[in-house]
């Protein structure tokens, strides 16, 4: 039985197997998931689990079998406060409890760490968000993403900062996470591709919530962009600084972390229309339009909430761990590993297969900017 995105959503129509003495136990397949449920980015976790457990609900609705047995699929989330140490424990925590796979972490700074433990357990493990090129360079057989990686993203946004936004003196801050360093990185390389120049390069933390000394030393570079590595819990607020440092309307880019409209909350109103410009690590393209737009609406419907950015990418990566061991036959992770690995599914958001390295073939990115204090796209590129 193959599953097929068009009929996930839908769950009124089922048919119901008449019970006999011989029909088989049904078989649970544990599906993990870990993200930051808690803390600063917590409304982005909760978005990922939110989409894992759709995908769980809908499979389950469906009466999924694999090698010819029933299953239920149970989902066990973790919370990793987007903490390296508490990830690593919530890796270990769900190799203990035998989950047959691992959609997670959200952070690159979780996902990498935690990566090393569900490779040497065997376990296969789909991150829906962590972008650093470093979490699919180790060489583990088991680490896999769906969303393209900074190596992408970084240069693409670098490029359109300088031919498309007028950027050609760059100010670069980024808060030393792995993520916010990687995509900083891969920025700067688009910017001197496109003939831009780096002006500043200035680092804070992701728990920082003030940033008038670095503000001052780029202000006084006179870029006419500043980009930011890092999430929207810190570049909110420094957007207000930049705001009260008579920074005006200067353009202000960043990576998926800043994607969301918290981005103009966390603000307090020091958000222009059109002032800020983010790219998302992935998106879907005119033909997939229908089916995202089911998403949302069922979304909304089941959360009574708006999707943040990858929960539709949380979805689509258990789908198709669900439609690997359908494939195979089997829902033990040495099984179906290696139907994952040369899987093609056709998702939500898209066509999912991997490459080698366990990174998604042709990748998509979604770039946007805010207006009237929401997001709002520009354009879906690859």
């Amino acid at each position: 039985m193959l599953i097929r995105p068009s009929r996930l959503l839908g769950v009124a129509a089922l048919s119901v197997p008449l019970l006999s003495a011989a029909a088989p136990a049904v078989e649970v397949v544990k599906i993990g998931h870990v993200a930051a449920t808690s803390g600063a980015v917590a409304y982005f976790g909760k978005d990922n689990e939110n989409g894992a457990r759709m995908a769980v609900e809908a499979l389950n609705a469906r009466a999924v079998n694999i090698g010819g047995k029933p299953v239920r699929f149970e989902l066990l989330a973790e919370d990793d406060a987007g903490d390296p140490k508490q990830a690593t424990s919530a890796a270990q925590k769900l190799v203990d409890a035998k989950v047959n796979a691992v959609i997670g972490h959200q952070t690159s700074g979780t996902s990498i760490p935690a990566s090393k433990i569900y490779f040497d357990n065997g376990i296969p493990q789909i991150s829906p968000s962590a972008t650093s090129p470093q979490y699919t360079a180790q060489g583990f057989n088991t680490a896999f993403r769906v969303v393209s990686n900074d190596k992408q993203l970084g240069r693409v946004l670098g490029r359109y900062a300088v031919t498309s936004l007028a950027g050609k003196k760059v100010a670069v801050i980024d808060d030393r996470t792995a993520y916010g360093q990687g995509v900083a990185a891969e920025f700067v390389k688009g910017v001197k591709e496109a003939g831009g120049t780096i002006v500043g390069k200035e680092f804070t933390t992701d728990k920082s919530t003030e940033f008038s000394a670095i503000l001052t030393r780029i202000r006084a570079t006179k870029p006419d962009l500043v980009f930011f590595g890092g999430m929207s819990a810190v570049a909110g607020p420094m957007l207000h600084q930049m705001r009260q440092l008579g920074f005006g309307s200067t353009k202000f880019v960043g990576g998926d972390g800043i994607c969301s409209d918290e981005i103009v909350k966390l603000a307090q109103g020091a958000v222009a229309d059109g002032q800020v410009v983010c790219a998302e690590a992935g998106g879907v393209e005119a033909k997939g339009k229908a089916a995202i737009e089911q998403f949302h609406a069922a979304y909304k419907k089941r959360f009574g909430i708006e999707v943040q950015i990858y929960s539709p990418y949380t979805y689509d990566a258990v789908m198709t761990l669900a439609e690997a061991m359908v494939k195979a036959g089997s829902s033990a992770p040495a099984c179906y590993l290696p139907a994952l690995a040369a899987i093609r599914y056709q998702g939500i958001t898209g066509t999912i297969a991997f490459d080698k390295a366990g990174d998604i073939r042709d990748g998509t990115l979604t770039l946007y900017t805010f207006k009237d204090g929401h997001r709002s796209l520009v354009a879906v590129t690859r």
